[in-house]
């Protein structure tokens, strides 16, 4: 992944400035429990820019911008000062100017967002220092996520296979077909990932774990090539129902979807519902039955698959 050359003006006193755009990604993809996953065009969009001194500046717009920590703790300049010290450098003083657009808490992988965008703004601003490569980019976001499920995604783009071996994380990128059009229904709930994780068991009878893993394979098929296969492919016996107490809206709207012949999906780890229409054409109505099955109003985005993962550009810098 290159570090590309923007046009933009310098900012003044920064000995480098580098702007990152981190798509939105889903987890999961019903059956693919930690393992699918799939970029989205909603975005997140930095810039970040590093100074001599131990200034540190974060201005933030947009989705969870009043709860974001504006210090040290924020999870962009923790990522960014993960890879500092891996590398072995001083971090220096940071600007940090953020336009969310991933929905915060959502299931659309805002926290494997601000890691991956942290991770390539270190990228950026070590350029021609230290090069850091795609390999060392999955590891060390991944250090930082737990997990590469939403961070593989996001930084590649496309669908994403993720996995942990003896070298640590991997990743298969792949493309999806054509056909596949992703509508995503966002909520005005959250839900915690933490929690979520908390409500399934650790083990599951043999018959879903074998039923799980035919779903999985048959989902890669149904997403490159097979699109009229999404609704058989996308069902799930391991994870999706045993979340559904902590966000019964949400399981009720799955439901009904599938009921309706709509390839539907919990988002990552929820509240929010994926469904991947095989073709574009059939998502307002998909958006129009959610308006009537649950009391909770959702908002529809109509999206395309990101086939470019995260991106970064340096500005050329001067000094003041």
């Amino acid at each position: 992944m290159a570090v590309v050359a923007a046009d933009e003006a310098p900012v003044p006193g920064a000995l480098r400035t580098v702007e990152v755009t981190v798509p939105a990604t889903s987890a999961n993809l019903g059956p693919g429990f930690d393992t699918l996953g799939l970029a989205l065009s909603i975005y997140d969009t930095l810039t970040v820019s590093s100074f001599a001194d131990d200034r540190l500046e974060i201005d933030v717009e947009g989705s969870g911008a009043e709860e974001i920590p504006t210090d040290a703790s924020n999870l962009v300049v923790r990522s960014i000062a993960h890879v500092f010290t891996d590398v072995g450098r001083a971090l220096p003083g940071l600007r940090i100017s953020a336009r969310n657009g991933v929905p915060h808490g959502r299931g659309l992988g805002s926290s494997g967002a601000a890691v991956t965008a942290g991770v390539l703004a270190a990228k950026g601003l070590l350029a021609g220092e230290v090069e850091i490569d795609d390999a060392a980019l999955l590891r060390l976001a991944t250090e930082l996520e737990g997990h590469p499920d939403n961070v593989a995604p996001a930084l590649f783009g496309g669908l994403t296979i993720a996995w942990t071996g003896e070298s640590g994380p991997q990743h298969k990128k792949l493309l999806v077909h054509r056909g596949v059009a992703p509508l995503v229904l966002v909520p005005g709930f959250t839900m915690s990932t933490s929690l979520a994780r908390s409500l399934q068991p650790h083990q599951v009878p043999r018959e879903d774990a074998v039923f799980n893993v035919s779903r999985s394979a048959l989902l890669v098929a149904a997403l490159m090539q097979s699109p009229e296969l999404l609704l058989d492919a996308t069902d799930d016996r391991l994870h999706q129902d045993y979340r559904g107490a902590a966000m019964p809206e949400t399981l009720r709207l799955v439901q009904a979807l599938r009921r309706a012949g709509f390839a539907a999906v919990v988002s990552g780890a929820g509240p929010s519902v994926l469904v991947l229409a095989d073709g574009p054409g059939g998502r307002q109505a998909a958006v129009d039955l959610a308006d009537g099955v649950t009391d909770t109003p959702w908002v529809g985005h109509m999206l395309a698959v990101d086939v470019r993962g995260g991106t970064v550009r340096a500005r050329a810098e001067g000094s003041t």
